[in-house]
């Protein structure tokens, strides 16, 4: 029932991805078994949504915001994405989240940019607006515009104050809030 209603919503908003979060590993299941799980409804789910002409996200979540995630690094998403072998199924990479797992964030982005269908950001800690922590904001856009990376970066933050005053990171970098 849910891949279908997906295509319903995608279709009705115009979406061309969906993004699959895998959810919390229930208790007395093995990390083993939920991949296993993960891996099929991936398959099925990248199927749907190709003949929809929809793409499928994953996005693996850091384990300090949300204990028990099933996903949770880059080489983990890798690894199912490898298993399920599709090509409508692609990484959703969280800059927020893959810094407090892993660092590397450049680096990781570089080596598997094919990989990567979507970036989304929060600064980290305290997920707000990009800089309102430690990452270098002006180098992670520089970056991805070198290393070819050509779709939308989506903003998933809480902002410090006010939403308002939360997006006057954008003029910093040549854009406006209205667009």
């Amino acid at each position: 029932m849910g891949v279908p209603l997906a295509i319903e919503y995608a279709r009705a908003l115009g979406c061309e991805q969906v993004n699959c979060l895998a959810g919390i590993v229930p208790d007395g299941v093995s990390q083993h078994d939920a991949e296993a799980t993960l891996v099929a409804n991936l398959k099925y789910a990248a199927a749907e949504l190709e003949k929809a002409g929809i793409r499928l996200v994953m996005e693996a979540i850091n384990t300090r915001d949300i204990p028990g995630f099933a996903l949770n690094t880059t080489a983990q998403a890798l690894r199912i994405h490898e298993a399920v072998g599709s090509k409508n199924l692609a990484l959703q990479y969280d800059i927020y989240h893959m810094q407090i797992m892993e660092g590397d964030i450049a680096p990781t982005l570089s080596a598997h940019l094919s990989d990567i269908g979507h970036v989304q950001l929060a600064d980290t800690p305290g997920r707000h607006e990009p800089g309102t922590g430690e990452l270098n904001y002006h180098f992670l856009f520089s970056h991805l515009d070198s290393i070819g990376y050509r779709g939308w970066v989506g903003c998933e933050y809480k902002p410090a104050i006010t939403t308002r005053e939360g997006l006057a990171w954008l003029q910093d970098f040549g854009m406006n809030q209205e667009g």
